[in-house]
């Protein structure tokens, strides 16, 4: 009789506590936007967190309330963003699809003696953590003699969520045909070697590099040296020397391609992103690290 009282008292308390839930669900019913599931179904569902939000479901929040613009998302895409400003009722602007650059061109290659001939020289054997924020902390700016370059232990490769980009001979390289621009890649670079640039812009000059000629061509041997040889001949006047860098102003390139002709360092390249002409250089003398 004992255990029937006590069901009966427990039967009754849980259909009290579920008639109170059931009414506060009621009560305190928030209504929420219908926009905000259709957005959400715009997305990609990458939550690469190219947008500057948490996720995309933080993204469509965010274009709901006004906080953030149409076409932040990368992953998406011009398709992503007009559909989004369809079910907003507002224009959006075309966007302008963009792929990541690895400012890096001191991929290591060999002699078949073990010796370096060309790339950026190591100082020595680095037996740290294989990440490029642990290797960039260690005295000297770094196991690289050049204090600008890719570090190549790949911390950029493990963020991808799409495969674009792998480290080959030591130097992260992207491959464009994958890669959506959402520059997860670019967050993780300690050195901040990782830039966004439109896939058929040609002519790039893949170098970092601040320190004088000199300093530049004893850590790395394709490392630009500022020699202005390629702002001399560039008949749109599109590149510069700064800090000892050349820089291409894109408004003003038409991706002629004359200054790769006079590049000594056979530095800049005239086509696709993952394309590098092979550099001319002297053999650094000293064994493999």
């Amino acid at each position: 009789m004992d255990i029937l009282i006590a069901i009966g008292i427990l039967g009754g308390l849980g259909l009290a506590f579920g008639l109170i839930l059931s009414a506060a669900s009621k009560v305190f019913f928030v209504e929420t936007d219908p926009r905000l599931d259709q957005l959400n179904q715009c997305l990609p569902g990458a939550n690469c967190g190219g947008c500057g939000y948490p996720g995309c479901s933080g993204y469509a929040e965010a274009v709901l309330s006004g906080e953030a613009p149409i076409g932040k998302c990368a992953s998406g895409g011009n398709e992503c963003a007009q559909a989004m400003a369809a079910i907003m009722g507002v224009k959006a602007v075309e966007v302008t699809r963009k792929v990541a650059l690895v400012r890096c061109s001191g991929a290591k290659r060999y002699d078949k003696d073990g010796n370096l001939t060309s790339g950026a020289k190591l100082k020595g054997n680095y037996e740290g953590f294989k990440d490029c924020l642990a290797a960039s902390k260690v005295g000297g700016s770094g196991p690289l003699s050049c204090k600008f370059g890719c570090l190549g232990f790949g911390s950029c490769t493990k963020v991808c969520k799409y495969g674009a980009i792998k480290v080959v001979d030591g130097v992260a390289k992207v491959d464009e045909d994958l890669c959506v621009g959402c520059m997860a890649c670019a967050a993780v670079c300690p050195r901040n070697l990782i830039v966004p640039v439109e896939p058929d812009r040609n002519v790039v000059i893949a170098c970092a590099s601040l320190a004088r000629g000199a300093a530049t061509t004893r850590a790395c041997t394709i490392g630009c040296i500022g020699c202005g040889l390629c702002k001399k001949i560039c008949p749109r006047e599109a590149i510069t020397i700064e800090q000892n860098l050349a820089r291409i102003d894109y408004s003003k390139c038409d991706n002629c391609g004359l200054c790769a002709t006079v590049c000594p360092k056979h530095l800049i390249k005239d086509s696709k992103v993952e394309t590098l002409a092979d550099p001319v250089a002297q053999p650094i003398n000293g064994p493999s690290v």
